[in-house]
Parts: C-alpha cells; structure tokens; sequence
C-alpha cells in the first residue's frame, strides 16, 4: 500500500533530507511533491526533486507571503523552472490576509499572474489561502474554464467553503489538521462529506504535525514528516467511515490524475 504526500517543505531547514526521506519510503509514502514557495525555493525544489525522480516531484511558485517580489522577471524565472519534467505544478501561489506579508493588491497580481502562467502552461495550481476567501474564490471562478484544475493545499476550511472549491471541480489537500479535535472540528465535520475522487494527502511536513501523534524528537526533532502521512490518512478513513485500502488507492488516482505522474509500486524499503 503505497501512498503519495502532495506538500512537503524539503527545501525548510528543519526537515534532514536524507533520514526524513528515507523513513518516509520504510513507511511506504513511495511519492512526494516538494513545495516552492518562492524562485529560490522552487529552484531548490526542482534540485531537490532530481535525485530521486521516481519518488519526488516539485512546484515552483510564490507563496502570497513573498508576493512583494513578484515581477514580470519572476514570470519568466517559473516558466524555465517548469521546464523540468518533475516540476508538476504551478504553486504555492493563492492569497493570505491574515499576516500580509505582501499587501492585498500585490498578493492579488502575483496570484492573477500565477493562474495565467498556469493556464498558459497547462498545470495545475497548488494553493495556499487565509483570510481571503471570497477573493480567492473570485480569482479561480475568472480562470478556471482555463485552468488544468488545482487542489486547495492544506484546508482548514468548513463545509461551506470546501463545497464552493468543489463547485469548481478542485481537488481538497487534507493534512494532519483533520486530526486535531478542537481546532480542526469545522474541517472534520467537512471530510465526513468529502467525496473520495477530490480527495488529496498531505503533511505539509516539517509543519502541522499531527495531534495524538507520539512524539520522538531523538528521531524527528518534533517535526512533521511525510513518514507521518499514514497516520493522517488513518484518521482520515475513520471520520469518512471509510476503509484505508480505498482511501489509499483513491487519494493515489487522484494525485496521479491531477499532476499527470505515474504510480511507483518499487517504492518500498524494508
């Protein structure tokens, strides 16, 4: 039982490569999609991804964080990223309100800039929002007849919200959120009605380490890690009264379909 963790931040300081990805393969997460966050990141990511193309893929994106910095070089900088065949995605681009790092307006061109350069390259988008949903929601509505389709990375969202992004015929990014029983009760009720063929899975590792998971900071320092994906997805299948054989093959179709990559049955490491 392989499976597929959609976000991970290998190109984050705190996650040790080698040990992280290695205990990921033991527990039988075969593939990963590296996130960029920025052109250095991407870059990073797209590296990253090239040691092992059979298990690791990336995207090249600027986080709303850093859209201060986006220019039309930054267009032309993604766009030879993505030249790379493990470069499956255009992201993480989308909208935060909640810090603005990057005002509104420059969050909303950078976005708008990445959803055309999607469209003109025929990728999906990897999306990051906070604080801004009825923008971002007006934004996808205005490309999506164009767009190759999207998963809303790492939703914390409710019913409400996940059932306009399916409207759109997005896929939903699930992570170790879902098992956190205050904070995450709105994205638990949400999942229970979460159709299995727009489902996603996802760490975001080193981040949202999941609650209830038992801590081992001699292994992991106290980060997340993709090794962690099959607890997530445990927890998963349980709020979707579910067995975890279709929760896998499910979530690993629908990774396959959106970003256009092959299942690896060799994945495993004993």
């Amino acid at each position: 039982m392989n499976w597929v963790d959609i976000g991970v931040n290998f190109t984050d300081r705190r996650l040790d490569f080698d040990p992280a990805f290695t205990r990921a393969l033991k527990a039988n997460v075969t593939q990963m999609i590296i996130t960029g966050t920025s052109v250095s990141s991407s870059q990073h990511a797209r590296e990253i991804s090239a040691l092992h193309p059979t298990h690791l893929f990336s995207t090249a994106g600027v986080h709303p964080h850093h859209a201060k910095d986006f220019t039309a070089q930054t267009k032309t900088e993604l766009t030879a990223i993505t030249r790379s065949k493990n470069v499956v995605a255009i992201g993480e681009c989308g909208l935060d309100f909640n810090r603005n790092f990057s005002t509104p307006n420059e969050q909303r061109f950078a976005f708008e800039q990445q959803l055309i350069l999607a469209c003109e390259l025929g990728l999906p988008v990897f999306l990051h929002e906070r604080d801004a949903f009825e923008t971002q929601i007006e934004l996808l509505t205005k490309y999506r007849k164009d767009l190759k389709g999207g998963v809303v990375h790492c939703f914390t969202g409710n019913i409400e919200q996940m059932n306009h992004y399916l409207d759109l015929d997005l896929y939903i990014g699930i992570t170790g959120w879902v098992c956190d029983l205050k904070r995450g009760q709105s994205l638990r009720d949400a999942v229970k009605s979460l159709p299995l063929n727009r489902i996603l899975l996802e760490t975001d590792a080193p981040y949202l380490r999941p609650k209830g998971l038992a801590n081992n900071r001699k292994l992991d320092n106290g980060n997340n890690e993709p090794a962690y994906l099959p607890y997530i997805a445990g927890e998963v299948a349980n709020i979707m009264a579910t067995d975890i054989t279709t929760l896998q093959v499910a979530s690993e179709a629908n990774t396959q379909a959106l970003f256009n990559i092959s299942s690896n049955s060799a994945g495993h490491v004993k």
